[in-house]
């Protein structure tokens, strides 16, 4: 049965190339439950491991390192130790582990957002991004978060950085929800308008079966930046708008 010992010897003995990473990362998914069962005791061992050389071994211990619940104080190391980690890991190697990715990048944010220090966050996860998506049109599931932050620190020109990017890969709805509807109200921090303009209406007719809160926010927004820009809004949503929005918006929206 694997250790954690045996894992960081196998780690730093089979990272140097495709081959022996893929060898790896069966070792690493055949030893998830041990790590999880030694959570308490391997932020140890990860200064045995290097961001860079060992990004997909030294991910695996980070998720199981952040599993569990975390003080105020396990944040604030965690914080470092993660940030450093998104800035220096290599997207070839995480990307053999991308859901792990995605977890760990998402308690990254929560922790700085339970620190209520969002802009140390801004930064990292945008590295994040770029690091997990295979082109500059695929949309993440870190997508959202990022632009969360950017949000809450008023980082508002690091957002729109993203936000120029033409996305043409999704892979779950509400991630685009999400991404259209902070992307909208960092571009009205920026007072551009137009462009927050589009990015709510993106949620408002994007197809959906139900209504959801998102779009309902968005809705509101829209119409208040319509009447900013325009100085008109009209009631009207577009014949490609979904039924569920066309039904319910107006109504919740009064």
């Amino acid at each position: 049965m694997a250790t954690a010992e045996s894992l960081v010897a196998q780690i730093q003995g089979l990272s140097s190339n495709v081959v022996d990473l893929g060898l790896l990362s069966i070792h690493l998914k055949k030893a998830d439950e041990v790590l999880r069962n030694e959570s308490t005791r391997l932020l140890a061992f990860l200064e045995q491991l290097d961001p860079t050389l060992h990004s997909l071994g030294y991910l695996y211990f980070l998720e199981a390192c952040t599993s569990g619940p975390v003080t105020n104080e396990q944040a604030r190391r965690l914080v470092l130790i993660v940030s450093r980690f998104l800035t220096c890991c290599v997207a070839d190697q995480i990307r053999l582990a991308s859901e792990k990715f995605i977890v760990v990048s998402k308690r990254f944010k929560d922790q700085v957002l339970m620190l209520e220090v969002p802009i140390r966050g801004v930064a990292p996860l945008l590295e994040a991004v770029k690091k997990l998506r295979s082109s500059s049109e695929h949309l993440t599931a870190l997508h959202p978060d990022f632009l969360q932050l950017c949000l809450l620190a008023k980082c508002y020109k690091t957002g729109l950085s993203i936000l120029e990017d033409d996305i043409f890969e999704v892979d779950q709805p509400r991630d685009f929800f999400l991404y259209c509807y902070y992307g909208g109200m960092i571009c009205i921090g920026q007072k551009h308008f137009q462009k927050a303009l589009e990015l709510l209406h993106n949620v408002v007719t994007a197809p959906m079966s139900s209504i959801n809160a998102i779009a309902v926010e968005a809705f509101k927004k829209y119409i208040l930046v319509s009447l900013i820009q325009n100085r008109q809004f009209s009631t009207s949503l577009p014949k490609y708008t979904s039924s569920a929005a066309q039904r319910n918006l107006k109504t919740l929206c009064q």
